[in-house]
């Protein structure tokens, strides 16, 4: 059993940056692969990025290249978003998951645990 547990979302102006974190804790972090999810009022939950065990194969959404970037410290349990040049369409609820026995991935249906999520808001 994995307990992940988001913070660091907020209330931050168009252009701004923000990085959430996710701490997890139970059986070994570095099993698992991480990945980042978002989802908006009224939408369904997408795929924002995702990063391999060891941290060296890492893959984004299209809407966050460039803009956003995804770490993991496997000594303190914890991966990160480092989320720069906000934009509005960014607001969500963000949600950290893990997923064992694959690098990662782009599919929300394959993780095993998930976050309680963390609020960001954009405005413009």
């Amino acid at each position: 059993q994995v307990q992940l547990v988001e913070s660091g979302g907020g209330l931050v102006q168009a252009g701004g940056s923000l990085r959430l974190s996710c701490v997890a804790s139970g059986r070994s972090f570095s099993s698992y692969a991480m990945g980042w999810f978002r989802q908006a009022p009224g939408k369904e939950r997408e795929f924002v990025a995702t990063i391999s065990r060891s941290g060296d194969i890492i893959f984004y959404a299209d809407s966050v290249k460039g803009r956003f970037t995804i770490s993991r410290d496997n000594a303190k349990n914890t991966v990160y978003l480092q989320m720069n040049s906000l934009k509005p369409e960014d607001t969500a609820v963000y949600y950290c998951a893990a997923l064992n026995g694959r690098p990662g991935s782009l599919a929300r249906g394959v993780y095993d645990y998930w976050g309680q999520g963390t609020q960001v808001t954009v405005s413009s």
